[in-house]
């Protein structure tokens, strides 16, 4: 089977058949580096609007932009031989499988968040992931220790639908509206929660606030820890999850509103804001966003018995229409314990999908969307990048080093270290019929 990359240039070669969601996915990310206006690249974010400001990546050595991937290959590892531990690589489930190979570590947000932890002894992190997993691993590693992301325009525009700015505006509010005293029990009106999916920023928010980070491994055992210490839960930036695992724990979803940060109350009336227990922000995962219950009837019309796991980023009719929701880890162990062949429809990024459908071919595994669609902003993540970064660091050379200030870092490191405390339970996925 081949790797996502090497599908999409067969689609655009009209070597095989198929759709991509972009003819600008076959062309190399550098190509986009270094155009007049900055965006999150082709796929499936590139009709976002990425804010003003947001980190660009210079443009990449012609050496590393021309290479073979032969050439590529042998220059990463000869790097990574020179380097042994003083280097770690992390990879994310997202990445391409050009760029997975070299990992250390490969994993979700909450593993990799665990595996910066586990190499004190390496002097560089190189993360292979999008930018606020950077920020989360220079947060949590030691201080001599150097965080690299290979592109610095990898970002995240669901991470990018919250600002610092807008979350302090809606605290503001919240604040007014429900005081700031504890109740009887002494639970504060308000506990801020936010997705692993956010700036550093916005985890320092919630550190100095009361708050927790959480990922979508631990996004139920998070919210128990939540409602243990206070009345409601601001949660953001990605709507779906909160919602779905909310509803889950059997929070109604009258009680779930919506908070439009360009709106006075967030497009809420007081009487809303009294009812809420999760109160959601206007965010959202524009991979997980392209699944659709249409996909889930047409798999089961298609494959009779199929089983249909999908991530808790998606849209919860979705969710509710699938045979099982969890995190990227629950749905490649979901996969591995099934004994006999089994035809699996996923809902997740489609470098995960294919690459579980290469690690179990006695089962059919295929993505619930026929389009391939890559997430843009891991998809700037190349070879070529990885091997600039990796020989830089060779001849003693820091490049795309990703640092927090201190002031962030240490509230930052609170959330963070409440969340790396909170073990998911049974109660963080959802699984029909098991």
């Amino acid at each position: 089977m081949s790797s996502v990359d090497t599908t999409i240039r067969l689609i655009s070669a009209g070597a095989i058949a198929g759709e991509t969601c972009s003819p600008e996915l076959a062309k190399g990310p550098w190509e986009f580096d270094l155009a007049p206006a900055p965006s999150y690249g082709p796929g499936s974010s590139m009709s976002d609007v990425i804010p003003t400001g947001s980190p660009r990546q210079g443009q990449l050595p012609e050496v590393y932009r021309t290479a073979s991937a032969d050439e590529l290959d042998a220059r990463i590892r000869a790097a990574k031989d020179a380097l042994g531990d003083r280097v770690v690589v992390l990879g994310h489930f997202y990445q391409r499988d050009e760029v997975v190979r070299y990992a250390d570590f490969v994993g979700d947000s909450y593993q990799l968040a665990n595996a910066a932890l586990a190499r004190p002894e390496a002097e560089a992190i190189v993360f292979c992931g999008v930018h606020f997993m950077a920020e989360t691993a220079d947060i949590l590693s030691a201080a001599d220790q150097s965080v690299i992301l290979p592109n610095l325009a990898a970002g995240c525009s669901m991470a990018d639908m919250a600002d610092i700015d807008s979350v302090l505006e809606c605290w503001e509010q919240l604040e007014a509206r429900y005081g700031t005293e504890p109740d009887a029990e002494g639970r504060v009106p308000v506990i801020p929660v936010t997705y692993m999916n956010s700036s550093a920023a916005l985890k320092g928010f919630c550190g100095e606030h009361g708050g927790i980070v959480c990922t979508s491994s631990n996004a139920a055992t998070v919210l128990e820890w939540a409602f243990a210490r206070g009345q409601r839960v601001l949660f953001f930036p990605d709507q779906h999850l909160g919602r779905n695992t909310a509803k889950a724990m059997g929070v109604p979803l009258e009680n779930m509103p919506m908070w439009n940060p360009r709106k006075p109350l967030g497009g809420n009336d007081d009487a809303t804001l009294d009812a809420a227990r999760v109160i959601l922000w206007h965010g959202f995962c524009s991979v997980h966003k392209r699944f659709t219950v249409d996909q889930i009837d047409r798999a089961r019309a298609e494959h009779p018995g199929v089983r249909v796991l999908v991530h808790p980023e998606c849209p919860m009719p979705v969710v509710d229409a699938a045979d099982g929701a969890g995190s990227t880890d629950y749905i490649g162990k979901a996969i591995a314990a099934a004994t006999e062949p089994t035809t699996f429809a996923i809902g997740t990024e489609i470098n995960m999908v294919n690459r579980l459908a290469q690690q179990y071919p006695q089962h059919e595994i295929f993505s619930l969307d026929p389009v391939v669609c890559p997430c843009s902003t891991m998809y700037r993540i190349h070879p070529g990048y990885l091997a600039w970064v990796l020989e830089a660091l060779v001849r003693g050379e820091v490049i795309n080093r990703i640092t927090v200030d201190a002031a962030v870092a240490a509230p930052a490191r609170v959330a963070l270290d409440r969340m790396l405390a909170a073990r998911p339970g049974q109660a963080a996925e959802r699984v029909i019929g098991d």
